[in-house]
């Protein structure tokens, strides 16, 4: 994130005390450990030789949970516009996989492999220069040349779908941060979904196929420039380093320190962090296997969808490329109406919960991943049912509404239930999640085409929706047993977040 220091100064900010060994197990950074310690308390010790630099009090202004709304929700929009770029350029591709392959000679499901390659990236990357990687691909003289710069464009871009959502816990309390991170997953799907869409019409327009990457170019070199300057950083423990910094050249006592600072770089705890614990997670818990497995189905599935579609609507009902995308708009309908559907349960349901329990068990996340469970598979059967050349378009393409309310809800709550669930984890779990999400998403699409062609897209389909019907019953399992799966975990606290 952009970066830009704030701290004030304030004796009353300092506390002298203390054990800070306890002090590092009260005070974790609320990114770090994404729904850990409250960061609204004071950070205070008992030790007469520390003196440790904390909020002033739970009103602190600095404190990016006291920020204003406008503010706060400047920085929530502009995370979602960089998202959306992100995702909006993983499928633009798609729609020239077909011209593209013409051009040079190989196989449409060679070309397929720049819509799963940059996918792929998601996988294993940080964000430097993603725009930047496009533009080869827009000039590529050879296949070559596109699937490997498609690749690096994923993989320098992944970074908003790493960090926005710890952006967004370090902002937003319980209720709405529920609201928050629909505009984030919004922007995740409605992104991809409007790629093809846009795509289809500059394929079939005179500017061709390698406009798709041109325009994502220049989107991305709008949007990154607004976010770099409207995005403060917002992780507690660097925002408390800074203000002890500030207060030790003012005050002369060098003394004074954060609680980060106490803590020296291990390279062990680190890679242990970053590489051992999602994987034991991935492996050894079974909230992140279901729920992973299930969210990741989901993801992959609107990548096979960018060739589902032009199947279905282009080569059997014989519609051009440009208006065989136009029924992707129903899918984008649906991601709304589950966005709106999620803010009207956070500040009713939710809101209730929190006043008369004082926290938000995390199993409430699960009753709207239900509904959603129920839509996902009404909506592929729908599809597939109706995608006889012979039968009307319209209630094909309206079966995309129920597709989107589904894949919205499964996703953003699935998501949301692993951060309440795991709290201090929670970054470990989503790593595990996203590097699975990523492999089906680049997976996915490699199959797509020829499983159609040999099925037909109503057994194809109907294939799919079977095997949703099959995941249905994963946010029931543990809206049910959640709890008691919970206080055995190694990993989750057994209480639910504050």
């Amino acid at each position: 994130m952009a970066s830009h220091a704030r701290a004030t100064t304030s004796p009353s900010s300092i506390s002298e005390g203390g054990s800070t060994n306890e002090q590092k197990q009260d005070s974790s950074p609320s990114s770090d450990n994404v729904m850990g310690a409250d960061p609204n308390r004071a950070i205070t010790g008992r030790d007469p030789n520390s003196k440790i630099v904390g909020w002033n009090g739970p009103d602190d202004p600095d404190n990016p949970k006291n920020w204003p709304n406008r503010r706060k929700w400047m920085i929530t929009v502009s995370l979602g516009m960089l998202t959306w770029v992100v995702t909006f350029a993983s499928s633009i591709f798609s729609t020239a996989t077909r011209p593209a392959a013409k051009e040079f000679g190989v196989s449409i499901e060679v070309m397929t492999l720049g819509t799963s390659l940059f996918v792929l990236g998601f996988a294993f990357g940080p964000l430097i220069f993603g725009p930047v990687s496009e533009i080869p691909v827009a000039t590529a003289e050879n296949v070559q040349t596109i699937l490997v710069c498609r690749f690096l464009s994923g993989l320098f871009g992944s970074s908003p779908l790493s960090v926005v959502g710890g952006a967004l816990v370090d902002l937003w309390p319980p209720v709405e941060l529920g609201i928050a991170m629909s505009i984030f997953a919004g922007a995740n799907f409605v992104g991809p979904v409007a790629g093809p869409i846009m795509g289809g019409f500059i394929t079939q327009s005179s500017l061709g196929w390698r406009w798709t990457a041109y325009i994502t170019a220049i989107m991305a070199a709008l949007f990154g420039p607004i976010a770099f300057i409207t995005v403060p950083e917002t992780l507690e423990s660097t925002l408390l380093a800074r203000k002890a910094r500030s207060v030790r050249l003012s005050t002369r006592d060098w003394a004074i320190h954060a609680v980060a600072e106490e803590r020296p770089v291990d390279i062990h705890e680190m890679a242990n962090r970053i590489l051992v614990r999602p994987l034991a997670m991935l492996v050894l818990e079974p909230v992140i296997i279901l729920v992973t497995l299930y969210m990741s189905f989901v993801y992959g599935l609107i990548y096979l969808c960018f060739e589902a579609y032009p199947v279905s609507f282009q080569e059997d009902r014989g519609w051009n490329s440009g208006v065989g995308s136009l029924p992707f708009l129903a899918i984008i309908l649906g991601v709304v109406i589950g966005v709106i559907f999620i803010v009207i349960f956070s500040k009713t349901r939710l809101t209730r919960i929190i006043k008369a329990k004082g926290h938000l068990p995390p199993e409430q996340r699960l009753l709207p991943m239900m509904v959603g469970g129920a839509c996902f598979p009404i909506g592929l059967l729908w599809f597939a049912w109706t995608s006889d050349p012979n039968i009307l378009w319209v209630p094909q393409a309206l079966a995309g509404i129920p597709l989107g309310v589904g894949i919205m809800l499964i996703f953003l709550q699935g998501q949301t239930y692993i951060i309440d669930n795991y709290r201090m984890n929670a970054n470990s779990a989503l790593a595990a999640n996203a590097v699975v999400r990523a492999l089906f998403g680049a997976g996915f699409p490699m199959f797509a085409a020829a499983m159609y062609k040999r099925l037909g897209v109503d057994w194809a389909t109907s294939v799919l929706g079977f095997i949703a019907v099959g995941l249905f019953p994963v946010p029931i399992l543990f809206y049910v047993f959640g709890e008691r799966i919970r206080k055995l975990s190694r990993y989750a606290p057994s209480g639910g977040p504050p």
